[in-house]
Parts: structure tokens; sequence; C-alpha cells
């Protein structure tokens, strides 16, 4: 019989039997491949409930504020630039970088970051805008008292050397800003203030283009006549000041100071919102930040983190970078502000810096300008309003 067949050796089976064993042989051989379409549990598990419940979460996103503002210019077509577009067509906010929650922030900023990014999730893009510009307990540290030395090009051809002379005691601060300029004069720009929580605190702003009249800007901040302001000697309005609103060149310092705080907040993508006064209005800059790059001066490569102002509104063509050297302390090795024609006005770092070790930072430590001094303060940011950069010459 088969059955005794397949399990005693005998002579071979007649005929009959052994097609009926190769045909059982075909049907199993046939029937294999549809046993291996289910593969062992083993080789492809199934994600665990632990799994899914510990995978982290997508980071989260805020809406950046492609607020308008207006840069600084040598002469006076500022004035008219806000007044006027020309239908060029300004980065609109949707495309504005979304900067992320940053695991190397510190907590505060981790969980503010967090908070707008929850925001977004369920509000409008208003609301999510004002939530991303709510910085509670921002640190930053004084850059230490320094003179600069720079040098200016326009348009690549290189001019007479300009300087920057910053002061402070940690107290108060004095910023003199010296650009010669070819056939007009040297233009000068003078910012000096106090320092209180959320910074530099300007308390007069002066501009003086050459041979021309100076131009003033106040800051009353003092809020026993009312809310705090600003007036200006070339304008009849007044402006009103919100918390850590800034002059134009003020604001190099204070991201200076808030880059040194926390030099790891800065990262490419991250936008910030700076309410900044000139000679006669104020306006927010947002300031966004490009990423590490390297800088060529007259000393030779230092490597330098890139800040660039976004357009302030629609045709705003104005550009303004700025570039901060950890190896200066964080202070600016390079400027360049490009105008609407493309004109470029540069200032790039020229020398060594001769600070003073004795300058406290905000927390009582001895400040350094070559060294990053991250021990600050934490400052309270302005809710929509941060601070910003100036430019070189113009606005």
């Amino acid at each position: 019989m088969p059955a005794h067949a397949s399990a005693t050796p005998e002579p071979s089976p007649p005929r009959s039997a052994r097609h009926a064993a190769s045909a059982s042989e075909r049907g199993t051989r046939e029937s294999a491949p549809i046993a291996r379409a289910k593969p062992p549990a083993h080789t492809t598990p199934p994600p665990s409930d632990t799994e899914a419940q510990t995978a982290p979460p997508a980071p989260p996103t805020r809406a950046s504020d492609a607020a308008a503002t207006t840069p600084p210019n040598i002469d006076t077509a500022d004035a008219a630039d806000r007044s006027t577009t020309d239908g060029s067509s300004a980065a609109p906010a949707a495309t504005t970088p979304q900067p992320t929650a940053d695991a190397s922030s510190p907590a505060s900023a981790t969980a503010s970051l967090g908070a707008s990014a929850a925001s977004d999730a369920g509000a409008g893009p208003g609301v999510a805008a004002h939530a991303a510009n709510a910085h509670d307990g921002e640190k930053f540290s004084l850059p230490p008292s320094s003179e600069l030395r720079y040098d200016s090009f326009y348009n690549g051809v290189q001019n007479p050397s300009g300087t920057i002379h910053w002061t402070t005691d940690g107290t108060t601060y004095q910023m003199i800003v010296s650009i010669p300029l070819p056939f007009v004069g040297t233009y000068s720009y003078i910012s000096e203030g106090r320092i209180d929580a959320f910074g530099l605190s300007p308390l007069r702003y002066t501009e003086q283009h050459g041979r021309r009249g100076t131009d003033v800007t106040t800051f009353d901040r003092d809020e026993n006549d009312g809310k705090p302001h600003a007036s200006f000697t070339r304008a009849a309005s007044s402006v009103d000041l919100p918390p850590g609103a800034q002059d134009r060149f003020s604001m190099f310092m204070q991201l200076s100071s808030l880059v040194r705080g926390n030099p790891t907040r800065y990262t490419p993508g991250v936008t910030r919102q700076f309410f900044v006064l000139d000679n006669d209005s104020g306006e927010t800059w947002p300031i966004e930040t490009v990423g590490d790059e390297v800088v060529r001066t007259s000393q030779g490569f230092v490597p330098a983190r890139h800040f660039t102002r976004l357009p302030r509104r629609e045709g705003d063509r104005r550009k303004i970078d700025v570039w901060l050297a950890q190896s200066l302390g964080w202070l600016p090795i390079r400027f360049v502000q490009t105008e609407p024609d493309g004109t470029q006005i540069e200032l790039r770092f020229a020398g060594s810096i001769a600070h003073d070790d004795a300058a406290p930072t905000r927390d009582g430590n001895m400040g350094d300008a070559s060294r990053d001094d991250t021990h600050g303060t934490s400052a309270p940011s302005p809710s929509s309003h941060d601070n910003a950069t100036p430019e070189p010459a113009h606005r």
C-alpha cells in the first residue's frame, strides 16, 4: 500500500502509486507560497503601545510675524520711502521662515515657545503672531566698553575708517558712531541712556549728517505725565514707547547683549520683532537669524552669525544685514546696507578690541569682549515688540 511504501523501502511501487505521490508533492509545493504570504511575527513586529506613547512629537512651530519696518539712510530718502511703495513684492508673511522651539533654550524660553505653538494650533494668525512675540525671561549680557574700528566701503570702494565708541558701567551706557563720507563730511550718531530690565533703554538719540543740523529724539520713559513716549525735533508728532523700544544704533548693542546672553537660541529661521525709533518716527523691524558664516576682514577670516532685516512692508527693498562674531564677544564684525537701487554701504571690522575688562555685565560679573559670557540677567522681552538692529549709515 502507498502508506507502507513511504515507510519501508521496497521495490519501486506501481506506476499509479508513484503518480499519486508526485501529485501530492506538487500540491504541497504549490500551497507553500500561500503559507509564506503571512510573514512570521518576529520579522516585522507591530509598534507597541509604549512606543506609540513615547514617540517624540513633531517640533512645534510658530508663526513669524512679518511686520513692516524702516531702515536707516545716510540721507533723507527714508522719509519718502516710508510714504511710497514701488509696487515690487516684498516677501509675504506666509513665506517668512517660521521659528521652532529649541530644546537647547532655557526653560523659560522653551515654555513660552511651547505655549505659542499650542496657541498656533487652535488660533488664527493674529493670535499666533502675538504669542510668538512674548519672550518673557530673555537673558542678556552687556558687552564690555570697547572702541571698535571699521573699514568703510561704498559700492566696494574703500573710504576712511569709521568707529563705534561704546561705554557702559552696567547702569548707564553711551554709544557714539562716526562714519566719514567723501564730499559730505562725517555722519555722527549718538545714543545714550540707562540699563533696565529689558536691556538698553535709550533716553536721547542724536543724528548729524555732515554739515546739516542736528536731529534729536527724546525718550520720555517716566509715566508721571501719562504713557511713555518719544518726541522729535525734526517732527511735531510723538510716538508711544512700548517696553524695550530702541533707537537705530542702540539696537546693535541690544542685539549683541541678547545673543551674548543666550547664543543657542538664535538658530537659522528664528525671527524677532524689534520696535525702533529714528529721527522722526518709530516702527517694528523683523530681524531673522540667517545662520553661521565666515566674514573676511583685514585681519583674516572670522566665523560670525548673520542676521538680516526682513521687508517691513510690501515694496520694501532696502536691506540691512549684520554679522556678530563670537570671537569678539558677539560684537558686530560687519554691517551691510543695500539700497533699492543696489547701492551698498558696508562697515567691516578692522582691528582688535581695546576693551575694558572692568565693565560689569548685568549680573555683576566683569565683562570680557573676547569670550562668550552667557551669565547675564533674564530680561523680560516686550510682548509684541522686541529690539532690533540699526544701520551703518542710511536708515
